[in-house]
């Protein structure tokens, strides 16, 4: 009985360990797209946030910016809080992405204007 308890708790610990594993890190890409402000050229958020239009197939796919050192310094100096839909700038972002909340967020490691 005492054998069966102590791999019962085993078994526990072993299948809560799994569970208390970091959430997988996003899948690295690099996208080319429109680079627009989230605020000031499509009027989605409150705040400025840079966003990547990707077109593919005649499907437009928008990645979010997340807030980080890289794509704050590409707001001013690449221009996307001055384009706007008609003008956009062209952009290759390359980063990690994932899906939250229903929108593919890029974490941007190097942002190049084209």
């Amino acid at each position: 009985m005492r054998k069966l308890i102590m791999l019962a708790v085993a078994g526990i610990l072993c299948s809560a360990a799994g569970l208390l594993q970091a959430a997988p890190r996003g899948e690295k890409v690099t996208i080319e797209g429109k680079g627009l402000c989230a605020k000031c050229a499509l009027k989605e958020t409150k705040t400025c946030q840079n966003v990547v239009i990707v077109t593919k197939d005649d499907k437009e796919t928008k990645y979010y910016m997340a807030p980080n050192a890289v794509a704050k310094k590409a707001h001013a100096a690449d221009g996307f809080c001055m384009a706007t839909k008609d003008d956009p700038i062209k952009v290759k972002v390359t980063g990690e992405v994932e899906e939250k909340d229903g929108k593919m967020i890029i974490t941007a490691e190097k942002i190049e204007k084209e």
